[in-house]
């Protein structure tokens, strides 16, 4: 009877298709809007719950240094937990950050951002092993333009959206965003992604979760992968939180600094045509170009803060190479990651939001001591400059169509 009842059920419910670039496009871009809706709203809320920018700053550093912690023990967890059920985990875990964020309350909005951090340090370990599994090498670079693509609307409008939605009434940024949480989860489930390909590897004991650091750092290529990560999720923000700040000082409209970053992200959609420039050249070229012009615009902005106006348009140019560092950026470390280590590799470059988020306000903090606010755009540049020297030393090839071995 069951034999019956099975024959009848259609192949597609059967078996899952192999998933698609567009399919993790979409997954992307629906992350983006969970966190698109909140990256102005929530400094904002923790604000207005804590009362000053010190104890804002703690706040931030301590969630940093929670989702540092958890997205490294990722890779160990899932060696006895299914990577679908994982992934699972880390939208719920978005859903707990929503709830705490809902009661707006001193004492939970802290654990709103430490929810929050490690919800967004799960679901990235495992898209990205996700990625590996699914997409080869030579279409890396495509997947990666066509996510930004994908998220280039929410992360356009989201900033907006949700500091408008903070003003009229500060749960709603939470409530738009657990929606999106929602949903996510949901789009997983329907894609039936599984628990990936599964590598040759059942069978051996379970690895302590810090002891595939070694590896790591016996891979110089992962290492300078990892820190072109960093450096321009540094970038990042430099951009989106001290930007404002700059901007507020110099007698500027607040809202200037929010206004730039929409329209910054709104040039996410241009990312396939980055991409398709980038493999017109090679991964080398392209990362060289965007870190070095990236510091140097850093560097103006700085010198010239004297016109306020001339530095958020400096910044705003550089910007632009930002996102292309979004692009091609992380594909001197994807490019570089054994099949055996995808998942364990996947949370050590996952661990470059979470390094930047605690890298960035402590330099900050260190250059204020002897500098006004536009040190940290100088100081910025400088890290962007060290990249550019040190993205010298990748292969020149790296990146580009390979000739058949077959052929002529």
């Amino acid at each position: 009877m069951a034999l019956m009842a099975t024959r009848y059920i259609p192949l597609a419910l059967k078996h899952s298709p192999t998933p698609r670039i567009e399919n993790f496009a979409i997954l992307a871009g629906l992350e983006a809007a969970v966190r698109g809706t909140l990256i102005s709203a929530m400094p904002l809320a923790v604000y207005d719950a804590l009362g000053d920018a010190q104890t804002t700053s703690i706040a931030y550093f301590v969630a940093g240094l929670v989702a540092l912690v958890w997205g490294l023990m990722v890779p160990w967890a899932t060696r006895w937990i299914p990577r679908r059920f994982a992934y699972t985990a880390g939208c719920l875990l978005y859903l707990v950050g929503m709830s705490f964020g809902l009661v707006g309350a001193s004492w939970s909005l802290p654990l709103a951002l430490v929810a929050n951090g490690m919800a967004t340090a799960t679901t990235f370990v495992c898209f990205n092993a996700y990625v590996l599994d699914y997409i080869d090498r030579p279409n890396l670079g495509r997947s990666q333009s066509v996510q930004m693509a994908y998220a280039a609307a929410p992360w356009s409008l989201g900033p907006l959206v949700g500091v408008w939605l903070h003003d009229h009434w500060a749960p709603a940024p939470f409530l738009l965003a657990g929606g999106f949480a929602l949903l996510l989860l949901t789009v997983f489930w329907v894609l039936r992604l599984g628990d990936g390909k599964q590598i040759a590897r059942a069978r051996r004991p379970a690895v302590n979760p810090l002891s595939y650091l070694g590896r790591f750092f016996a891979q110089p290529r992962l290492i300078a992968g990892w820190m072109f990560a960093v450096m321009r999720s540094c970038g990042w923000w430099v951009y989106v939180v001290y930007l404002p700040i700059f901007c507020v000082e110099a007698g500027l409209s607040s809202k200037l600094g929010g206004i730039a970053l929409s329209l910054t992200n709104a040039l996410l959609f241009t990312a396939p045509a980055i991409n398709r420039a980038a493999r017109r050249t090679s991964v080398r070229w392209s990362v060289r170009l965007a870190f070095g012009a990236c510091g140097v615009l850093f560097m103006l902005a700085a010198l010239l803060s004297v016109m306020p106006l001339a530095s958020v348009a400096l910044i705003m140019a550089a910007s632009l190479f930002l996102i292309a560092l979004d692009v091609v950026g992380g594909l001197p470390f994807l490019m570089s990651v054994k099949p055996s280590e995808r998942t364990e590799m996947s949370a050590v470059y996952s661990s470059f939001r979470d390094v930047s988020s605690i890298l960035t306000p402590g330099a900050a903090w260190l250059v204020l001591w002897v500098a006004p606010l536009p040190g940290i755009f100088a100081a910025a540049g400088l890290g962007l400059i060290a990249s550019w020297a040190v993205a010298g030393r990748l292969h020149p090839r790296l990146g580009a169509a390979r000739p058949s071995r077959g052929g002529p």
